[in-house]
């Protein structure tokens, strides 16, 4: 099984299911929540689909669906590092059998995986950024599901404006199937922002958020897109939306210490003006906070370096897995191997006693190591079992008389 959220996640469904901490219900909307080796969580920092108001219940059930199985796999793989969650994945590994193996996307031996980008790397915006000055530019992208309100989109691009950083910006149109409406831009807003800012579909998101001129990240915080953010040594600007999201974004900020919450998610329901957006761009990009965050960035980029090189944490926990996998395997084909013998050894004991039911004591071929095994029926109906010697690559039958109640040769 392959857990592609957070351990934290991990531990806030896995004390729901099991209804071992008081989580947000009905009749206490705004209950905090206490889970053994984590911090506090404000009720608006628990998985949205935990909610009791949760629009999407659908969500929640196939999530926790999946936790009445989780002793069925020998083995729980998750997207995560021992040195970024140590506490939380010590106490939940006393629960389940999870093994920390992140971060998957930068794995050498997980080179070969289906990635989610498959579209060509425009060159051109690697040009533009080479051409801006160190930690100048920030990076704008909320994923492939997030829909932002319209009213919305129209208070960061202001806010963007406001600021006078440069940015790229991710602005992914809704599947045509979707019912979504195209998110346009403020009137006059690219020709305001000139050189400063580019305005893409698309873009080679691992490669922008380890260029140099990158800033900061700002991000629905996504897991995916906050590993990313912490392998790459990138300080974020935290845009939660629903989900898990809430609670990356408590940790990247609170805990991790690599970013600026700009909103709490769907439970706050409010659209972020144009200044706070300034204000948290500002404070993300310049300044002794920004110095702060951009330095705890890098100290995450080189644990999570050490965690998959040869001899770290998830290349250890990686090799343990693959070798369980095969012990497993030669279990499982040396059981099938012990079967074959045995069935064939039975079968042979069969063709024996029907012959010596009907008269005749016929020779049977050894079918492995030319060794035969032999029964005689007996009177009490049991079946006794004697070894012959081959002679030529089969087993001959000269005379059998029982001795002290047991089958014997005589040549």
């Amino acid at each position: 099984m392959l857990w592609v959220q957070s351990a934290a996640c991990l531990a806030a469904y896995y004390h729901y299911y099991h209804g071992l901490v008081p989580f947000p219900s009905e009749s206490d909307m705004f209950c905090d929540v206490q889970i053994p080796s984590m911090p506090l969580l404000k009720y608006d920092e628990v998985p949205s689909f935990l909610y009791p108001t949760s629009p999407y219940p659908f969500l929640r059930r196939a999530i926790l669906g999946q936790y009445g199985n989780l002793d069925k796999p020998f083995c729980i793989l998750m997207d995560t590092f021992q040195e970024l969650e140590s506490e939380i994945i010590e106490y939940m590994a006393r629960l389940c059998p999870i093994k920390a193996v992140g971060p998957l996307f930068k794995n050498p031996k997980a080179q070969n995986a289906v990635r989610g980008d498959f579209m060509k790397a425009d060159d051109s915006l690697i040009d533009w950024l080479d051409s801006k000055p160190k930690s100048s530019v920030v990076y704008i992208s909320f994923g492939s599901v997030v829909y932002l309100k319209q009213e919305q989109v129209d208070e960061i691009a202001y806010g963007l404006l406001n600021s006078g950083v440069s940015f790229i910006w991710v602005m992914k149109p809704p599947h045509p199937d979707s019912g979504l409406e195209l998110l346009v831009l403020p009137e006059g807003f690219l020709e305001k922002a000139g050189d400063k800012g580019r305005v893409v579909k698309w873009s080679p998101q691992e490669k922008i958020l380890e260029h140099p001129s990158t800033a900061c990240f700002v991000t629905h915080c996504g897991w995916n897109s906050s590993m990313e953010a912490l392998t790459s040594g990138m300080p974020v600007v935290a845009f939660p939306q629903w989900g898990d999201q809430v609670t990356d974004a408590k940790y990247l900020v609170d805990e991790f210490k690599v970013g600026v919450r700009m909103c709490r998610g769907e439970a706050e329901d409010r659209v972020i003006p144009r200044d706070e957006v300034e204000k948290c761009l500002l404070e993300a990009t310049v300044g002794p906070k920004a110095a702060e965050m951009k330095q705890n960035a890098f100290k995450w980029k080189a644990a999570a370096e050490a965690a998959f090189s040869e001899g770290g944490s998830s290349d250890r926990n990686l090799q343990a897995f693959v070798d369980e996998v095969t012990r497993i395997s030669i279990s499982r084909n040396n059981k099938s191997a012990a079967m074959d013998f045995v069935k064939s050894a039975m079968n042979g004991v069969t063709e024996f006693v029907e012959s010596k039911l009907n008269g005749k004591a016929a020779p049977a071929e050894s079918k492995t190591n030319g060794i035969a095994e032999l029964a005689e029926s007996k009177p009490n109906g049991k079946v006794e079992i004697a070894e012959s010697k081959p002679i030529n690559g089969k087993v001959e039958i000269v005379e059998m008389k029982p001795v002290n109640g047991k089958v014997e040769l005589v040549n």
